[in-house]
């Protein structure tokens, strides 16, 4: 049997077979993009992505199928970020996420009221004026406060129990970082109450990490405190190993220092952070108002203890530092 298509029915089956790409493509323009604008660099946060993206996932998106993420990385140079985060505005993106410090979300804010924004900062985002209260920031910025700047009296306790003979302690802080004024007021006061000496040293690229290890031989310092910064993230084989070659037993912020061959490492969970980062995202993603997501704060810390090091270096670690380690490597 022959079948007969009129002239009118057949164009609206061609004018429907056009329409496919049509539909297909406006289906590709509405997956969301997010802005990923991060002041560290791509191979030393790597772990951190992974864990902002299994955030993501736990809401429903997955990168490369119904979400996009722009990455910024400024490579630890502050003065690169406000360029990046012009970019990410402009293009425009459905959220800005920006993790690892309180410069990164002051530098997207600068640039828009309206683009939502979660960040992850270790300085209390209300005396920063990012937001207006934790409970309900009230602006188009949210996230999570990691405490890494309140946690050098902790870190200077850990550092004293296992020398408790030590006579001169230091600090090591970016000069250039917001997070380096809080650090060395809570590691002076936390000296203070234990009556030891505490040098302060400051070092913003390679070559003066290597100086400040030079000026802590000189000092006849015994041991030293890493305040928390992205960019010694970045260099923590360099520290690491300029610790072991000077004999210097040393503490850091993050576990990776440890990780790598530092003595020991506390601070809180960076993985667990950012987790939380990437499901606020999607929260925000599915619907949720920044202003009303109050910022999160960290809960998980960790306590790493490198026992090859600490052999290295001719230590003995007291039976109750290892007991308070979540975790030893041996």
């Amino acid at each position: 049997m022959t079948v007969t298509i009129g002239r009118r029915e057949l164009l609206a089956a061609l004018g429907g077979a056009a329409a496919w790409p049509l539909a297909a493509r406006a289906e590709q323009a509405a997956v969301p993009v997010v802005g990923y604008l991060n002041i560290g660099s791509a191979a030393a946060r790597r772990g951190e992505v992974v864990a902002f993206q299994r955030g993501l996932n736990e809401l429903g998106f997955v990168e490369g199928r119904n979400v996009s993420i722009e990455y910024h990385w400024a490579d630890d140079q502050y003065d690169r970020l406000p360029n990046l985060a012009a970019d990410l505005v402009r293009r425009p993106v459905s959220v800005i996420v920006a993790p690892n410090g309180t410069a990164t979300a002051l530098a997207a804010k600068a640039l828009t009221t309206t683009v939502p924004i979660v960040s992850s900062t270790s300085i209390d985002p209300v005396r920063t004026g990012l937001v207006a209260s934790l409970n309900r920031p009230g602006s188009n910025v949210t996230g999570v406060i990691d405490m890494s700047s309140d946690l050098g009296a902790k870190q200077l306790e850990l550092l004293h129990e296992l020398l408790p003979e030590a006579a001169r302690f230091a600090v090591l802080v970016n000069p250039k970082s917001p997070l380096a004024e809080p650090t060395i007021k809570d590691v002076q006061l936390a000296a203070s109450v234990l009556g030891k000496p505490i040098e302060v040293l400051a070092a913003s690229v390679s070559s003066e990490i290597d100086a400040a290890f030079a000026v802590l031989a000189q000092k006849r310092v015994d041991a030293l405190l890493i305040g928390a910064e992205t960019m010694f993230i970045t260099r923590r084989v360099q520290l690491a190993t300029l610790a072991t070659r000077r004999a210097i037993p040393t503490i850091s912020f993050e576990r990776g220092f440890a990780e790598v061959g530092g003595l020991m490492s506390f601070g809180s969970s960076f993985t667990d952070r950012e987790r939380q980062v990437g499901i606020y995202t999607g929260r925000i993603l599915k619907g949720e108002k920044p202003a009303d997501l109050p910022i999160l704060r960290a809960t998980k810390f960790e306590f790493v203890i490198n026992l090859q090091t600490a052999k290295a270096l001719g230590l003995t670690m007291p039976p109750t530092l290892l007991a308070r380690a979540d975790e030893v490597i041996e």
